[in-house]
């Protein structure tokens, strides 16, 4: 079973489509990367996988349940980090994981799942501090172990890193790879084409709403004799 099966997608706005029939699939157990200059369409279609956003037309099934008739059962096994997500910032960062953990508490047990995601977010002390006190990248941090620590199937998360320094990006893919490990499946989107070349087994490239290119890192590079993904990503959306 593919994790996530999406067969001509198509998301309109009015009488603009910023996805025009999209094919993917997404596999078990890997981490798979959707990449694309900004207005590609990758924003929506990560929306439209995390059933925050209706599809137009085309089916989108993740671990076989469908997003539209099954779309209760998928939330339980999906987490989605967006790219401007936020914490409350009244709150310390260890009051907002135990806020997220309750929602979740048929999956597990909340008092584990919130050591765990303490243990993603790495902000030592400053973890009892209130949100409006973090930088930016500390706030990243603790999204990204919100997104995490409750296991998820399927993660999907647009611009992990965004806001992190090198060290802090490294760790946090380093968090990435070990989820995966322990059986999530992470489907992705990053404008950084190291990150993408480092961390994901596949890539799907999208441009102005439709996949132009799919492989994995290798392959693409062996394909437009180019020594990295950021070459095959200018070559391709050129």
């Amino acid at each position: 079973m593919h994790a996530v099966e999406v067969t001509n997608l198509v998301k309109a706005f009015g009488s603009f489509q910023a996805v025009k029939g999209i094919s993917f699939t997404v596999n078990e157990g890997e981490v798979f990367g959707l990449i694309g200059p900004n207005g590609a369409g990758k924003t929506t279609t990560l929306r439209v996988l995390s059933t925050l956003i209706e599809v137009t037309s085309g089916n989108v099934k993740i671990f076989g349940q469908d997003i539209v008739k099954d779309s209760s059962e998928v939330r339980k096994g999906i987490s989605y980090l967006p790219e401007d997500a936020g914490a409350y910032k009244n709150m310390t960062g260890r009051e907002y994981l135990k806020f997220i953990a309750q929602f979740f508490q048929d999956i597990k047990d909340s008092k584990s799942m919130v050591e765990k995601g303490v243990a993603i977010a790495q902000l030592g002390e400053r973890i009892d501090d209130k949100v409006d006190t973090y930088s930016k990248g500390m706030a990243r941090k603790l999204l990204v172990a919100r997104a995490l620590m409750i296991d998820p199937k399927l993660a999907i998360l647009d611009e992990p890193t965004s806001g992190l320094d090198v060290l802090n990006a490294q760790e946090i893919r380093r968090v990435v790879k070990k989820t995966v490990s322990e059986g999530t499946t992470v489907l992705l989107s990053s404008h950084n084409m190291l990150e993408v070349e480092f961390m994901c087994d596949r890539i799907a490239l999208i441009n102005d709403g439709k996949i132009v290119e799919t492989g994995t890192p290798s392959e693409l590079k062996r394909k437009y004799e180019s020594s990295n993904i950021e070459e095959v990503f200018v070559r391709v959306v050129s």
